[in-house]
């Protein structure tokens, strides 16, 4: 959790700071685009004008030429124009053609020529219509040298930025971090402390009910043994949680057959099963091994079961059923019954979570399916739920060991 929480620390100041950066170099290009069309356009009027073309008024000199065409005759399309600037190679060519007539297509007066790099402006009257051309080939390169150096430093800048994201991450979430501690130690601490008490309620009125006792006192120390017995379920429950949550996965963890893992288990609930008027069907593939703990494989297993059995419909087979994928065992547990609503689905691996009003139960304490999960993770594994108007299906997929890359057929049992 707290992992994913400096991530989603780190992912948001960094969208931030690209998001400000990226302002800034848009606000970067937009004023270096604008400074170079002020440019380009002085230079034109200065053309129009007959004044030497210069960049601010110094030696540097943007190409162009301009053109005047006379009215009432052949123009552009024959040898009736005047053409000055510094494209002197442009006289009497088919390309200086091509421009004017593009440039005379144009509606506006000013404007740009792309497919051939030039910014025009044009003039006329009754005799001749004037129009100068400037080269915008450097006004494009600076513009693209703008960018790409823009963008350069954007990313050089957001190297240091995201070290300094991550640092600020650890910060911000190391009171979190401790309070997190803080909050489990005292959960692992109470469950063990309150096993000691409650097993010795549950001795006392043990004895009490062995012994004799008129009716009404014996039905208060079988209620104080079956409350105190619940409470033992619970306190055994969220130890479990707790050690989950402050133990690393275990370094003893070795290669078990998940297979004979779940048929054990499915073995095991058969009477229960059969009991609750409920058929249990599996299907097995065999020889499936996964890197684990077996004892805690097992209370997963039998958790998933246990669940379907209880919330099934009554004379709904519950299924589970266990096979390979390419990279992954693929673990599935199954019951008919009423759909959950997925305002309840998000929320089933949540501690101490009943959906009530969508699974008609109200026995449990909402902290089975919160173990599965917590066991789930520390195999690597991923447990999902899904429901339809057909059945809840739970999903539990276990990756494979890496040398393993046999493929087995699966195997029904009954």
């Amino acid at each position: 959790m707290l992992r994913k929480l400096r991530l989603k620390f780190v992912a948001l100041s960094m969208s931030l700071v690209t998001i400000v950066l990226a302002a800034v170099m848009c606000a970067a290009v937009v004023s270096a685009r604008d400074n170079l069309e002020h440019i380009s356009r002085d230079a034109l009027r200065r053309a129009m004008d007959g004044k030497r073309v210069a960049i601010g008024g110094k030696n540097a000199a943007l190409p162009y030429f301009t053109v005047e065409i006379w009215s009432g005759k052949e123009g552009f399309n024959g040898t009736d124009y005047f053409l000055s600037g510094t494209y002197p190679g442009l006289q009497d060519t088919e390309e200086l053609r091509e421009i004017i007539a593009a440039c005379r297509e144009q509606p506006k007066s000013e404007g740009w020529l792309p497919e051939y790099g030039l910014r025009y402006l044009r003039r006329g009257n009754e005799l001749f219509t004037r129009i100068a051309f400037v080269d915008t080939s450097m006004e494009t390169e600076t513009l693209r040298k703008t960018i790409q150096s823009q963008s350069v430093i954007a990313l050089i800048a957001l190297l240091p930025l995201m070290g300094v994201s991550v640092l600020l991450s650890r910060w911000a979430v190391a009171p979190v971090e401790k309070a997190w501690r803080q909050q489990k130690q005292f959960l692992s601490d109470a469950s063990h402390e309150l096993k000691t008490p409650l097993t010795v309620i549950l001795s006392n009125a043990e004895l009490l009910e062995a012994s004799e006792l008129p009716e009404r006192p014996r039905r208060r120390a079988e209620n104080i043994r079956a409350e105190a017995g619940r409470m033992k379920t619970l306190v055994e429950e969220m130890l479990t949680l707790a050690r989950a949550d402050n133990a690393p996965p275990s370094a003893a963890y070795g290669e078990v057959s998940l297979s004979d893992i779940a048929l054990d288990c499915a073995l095991s609930f058969e009477p229960v099963a059969f009991e609750a008027g409920k058929p249990l069907l599996y299907e097995i593939a065999p020889d499936l091994k996964i890197i684990g703990d077996a004892e805690k494989l097992r209370r997963l297993v039998s958790v998933l079961l246990d669940n379907a059995l209880k919330y099934g419909a009554d004379g709904g087979a519950v299924s589970l059923a266990l096979e390979k994928t390419e990279r992954h065992a693929k673990l599935t547990v199954s019951n008919p019954g009423a759909p959950i609503p997925p305002e309840t689905l998000s929320h089933l691996f949540e501690r101490f979570y009943r959906g009530d009003a969508s699974r008609g139960e109200s026995s449990g304490f909402g902290l089975g399916l919160s173990i599965a999960d917590a066991i789930a993770k520390e195999h690597k594994a991923v447990l999902r739920a899904e429901s339809d108007e057909t059945s809840t299906r739970f999903y539990a997929l276990f990756p494979l060991p890496r040398t393993d890359t046999k493929r087995v057929p699966n195997k029904s049992a009954s």
